[in-house]
């Protein structure tokens, strides 16, 4: 019995396309192999998926089983890989084939429930731009995922609450768009407007403010340089749609 599902890995703001498998085999001796140049932490999500099935009321495979992560030869770290293998075992079980376009991310806990994982929005982008059309995420990360037009995102509490979705048994609404990207924007604790002299450092961040350039201070200590930096914030411009994602992004990692 074989399933499939699609996952990813970051690589910084680079998004890997990873084809999970999982070969449950007629016989055997149980054994659980992981292969597919696996870092430590996916070589751990043997353990983590194997007590979440079995926590989440559903039935782990007594047989050998082989989950392949592919390409072979691109090295898989971080622990979104759980969800998704989690999915092609549950998948080869039910002889169901996977849906298209649809890519699986997320780590399990060992009661079956799904947690939290850096870059969401970051391979959510990446994922739309390799033709994805569905992507299931964490609960916990679905707003920040839904933050990319063009792509349905499925927020995912659970395992059980996932393979009951894909069986057709109880489906899962899709995520909506949380807050305006911009609405986390803080006000400045500092105002340009309140130093006194350094008119030609002041003149500086103004230049640099205005024209997106780069900036160095150099002085003495209690020269003034971490104040002026810190009133920089508010005289800069606010972010294009564009711009305020790239930012966000960054900050998923």
């Amino acid at each position: 019995m074989l399933g499939s599902v699609d996952s990813c890995v970051l690589a910084g703001l680079d998004v890997r396309r990873v084809h999970v498998e999982a070969d449950i085999a007629r016989g055997g001796d149980g054994k659980f192999s992981l292969v597919g140049l696996a870092a430590t932490t996916v070589k751990e999500a043997r353990e983590r998926v194997r007590s979440a099935i079995r926590n989440s009321g559903l039935e782990f495979p007594n047989t050998r089983l082989t989950v392949n992560l592919a390409p072979a030869e691109l090295r898989k770290q971080g622990t979104g890989l759980d969800l998704p293998i989690a999915i092609a075992i549950a998948l080869a079980r039910a002889h169901k084939a996977p849906p298209p376009r649809t890519a699986f991310l997320g780590e399990l806990a060992l009661d079956g429930s799904v947690r939290h994982v850096h870059g969401v929005l970051v391979a959510a982008r990446g994922l739309r731009g390799l033709g994805y059309q569905r992507i299931f995420v964490p609960a916990e990360d679905s707003a920040e995922a839904a933050l990319v037009d063009g792509l349905e995102v499925i927020p995912c509490a659970s395992l059980l609450a996932v393979v009951n979705h894909l069986l057709g048994t109880e489906l899962i609404s899709a995520a909506q768009p949380g807050a305006d990207v911009h609405a986390s924007v803080e006000p400045t604790e500092h105002d340009l407007s309140e130093v006194h002299g350094q008119e030609e450092a002041k003149r500086a961040l103004e230049v640099a403010a205005a024209g997106g350039h780069h900036l160095l201070l150099s002085g003495p200590p209690g020269a003034g340089k971490t104040m002026l930096a810190r009133c920089l914030p508010g005289i800069l411009p606010p972010l294009e749609l564009w711009e305020a994602l790239e930012v966000a992004q960054v900050r998923s990692l």
